[in-house]
C-alpha cells in the first residue's frame, strides 16, 4: 500500500474508532454535561470518517475499515472497563488512554511518510493528532 492510501486509512480506522466507541460509552455515561462533550467529540470524529473517505475514493483506493474481529474486541473491552466503574473520571481516563495512543500512531506515520504523502493527506493527519491532543486536555478536567 501507497503512502497516500496508508495514511488516509490510518484516519479513517482512528475516526470509526472514535465515533464507535463514544456512542457506546454515551449511552453508558448518565453525567448530561459529560454526554454533551461526547458527542461533539464524536461528530468531530464522524467529520474526519467522512473526509477520510471522501479523500481515499477522490483518490482510487478502498477503504479499510476495522474488521469485525477488532469492533467486537473494542465493544466488549468498553463493557468490561465500564461494568465496575462507570463514572465520568473513568471513562475520560479511558478515553485519554485510546487519544494517547491516536496521538502516538499519527506521530509516527507522519514521520515515516513525510516527503512521500502528499501535502493535504499529511495535512488531514496532522489535524487529527491536533484534534487528539485537544481532547486529551479536554478530559483532564473530567478526571
Amino acid at each position: 500500500m501507497n503512502a497516500n492510501a496508508e495514511l488516509l486509512n490510518f484516519v479513517y480506522q482512528n475516526s470509526q474508532m472514535g465515533v464507535d466507541t463514544l456512542g457506546q460509552l454515551i449511552d453508558i455515561t448518565d453525567n448530561q454535561g459529560f454526554r454533551e462533550y461526547l458527542e461533539t467529540q464524536k461528530e468531530s470524529y464522524e467529520e474526519y470518517h467522512k473526509k477520510a473517505r471522501q479523500m481515499l475514493n477522490e483518490n482510487g483506493y478502498d477503504e479499510k475499515g476495522l474488521n469485525a474481529f477488532e469492533k467486537i474486541r473494542t465493544y466488549l473491552m468498553v463493557n468490561l472497563q465500564t461494568m465496575g466503574d462507570n463514572s465520568v473520571s473513568h471513562i475520560a481516563e479511558m478515553l485519554i488512554q485510546g487519544s494517547s495512543m491516536g496521538i502516538t500512531d499519527a506521530v509516527k506515520k507522519i514521520h515515516e511518510y513525510e516527503g512521500q504523502a502528499e501535502k493535504d493527506i499529511l495535512k488531514l493527519m496532522k489535524e487529527l493528532q491536533v484534534f487528539e491532543e485537544k481532547n486529551v486536555e479536554k478530559l483532564k478536567e473530567y478526571l
